[in-house]
């Protein structure tokens, strides 16, 4: 399995036969060169959304329409993106399960955040945030999604048991390295952890040493760089 980081929020996903795409974002991106954007969707099966801010969901209409791949993610959401023109894929929502293809499996877990975009020059509410957890290959992987610290994270981790987890970390937004590092002892029984939607901008985290420093042992923290793949 390959886990590859696009930049901010955005991942490549290589996992058994699928290559997912979660909230890939390409135009605008300061992390991931131009000259790499072609490498980063190529071969893609699936698209996850997690919410409906730009710098998640600017360019998977025409990803979704370049690639072929269905685009799936929260009800609201989803059907917006499908009426724009991306493949159609599963509009589901809290505590739904979908397949994506014949061995992964994709459910929908909340976030604490929000989830807007602009619709002929007016800020809607597309459906509530998300997150997501994604099992195949004996992994069972936590995709935050842009979020804060919640007690919501108790019964995911309890529930789901993710052995893997990706986690927003850049303060600002959302948590920051040390609230990552307090939601990874107090609430997981992670192996890996991978902090993302850091370093993109001033304002957000740029090294992710608290969370290096503040998890428990037995947890290896992966900094991840653009385009370089993290295979477990």
């Amino acid at each position: 399995m390959n886990i590859i980081w696009l930049g901010h929020g955005s991942f490549r996903i290589e996992i058994e036969d699928q290559v997912v795409l979660v909230d890939p974002w390409l135009t605008g991106n300061p992390m991931l060169p131009e000259n790499q954007h072609k490498a980063a969707i190529t071969g893609a099966t699936q698209i996850l959304v997690t919410h409906a801010h730009f710098d998640h969901i600017a360019d998977v209409v025409q990803i979704s329409k370049d690639t072929g791949a269905p685009l799936s993610g929260m009800y609201e959401l989803a059907m917006h993106l499908h009426a724009q023109g991306a493949v159609e894929g599963a509009m589901f929502n809290m505590g739904g399960t979908i397949a994506l293809g014949d061995k992964v499996s994709a459910s929908m877990v909340p976030a604490s955040h929000s989830s807007t975009a602009a619709v002929d020059g007016v800020q809607r509410y597309m459906g509530t945030e998300s997150g997501f957890i994604l099992r195949g290959e004996g992994h069972c992987i936590y995709i935050s999604g842009d979020t804060g610290l919640m007690a919501d994270m108790a019964w995911i981790g309890d529930y789901y048991k993710p052995d893997i987890g990706i986690l927003s970390a850049g303060g600002h937004f959302t948590m920051d390295m040390d609230m990552a590092a307090y939601a990874t002892r107090t609430y997981f029984n992670f192996n890996v952890v991978i902090p993302c939607h850091y370093r993109t901008m001033p304002m957000l985290e740029q090294s992710a040493e608290a969370l290096i420093n503040g998890v428990l042992p037995g947890t290896s923290v992966l900094e991840p760089q653009v385009m370089e793949a993290i295979t477990l």
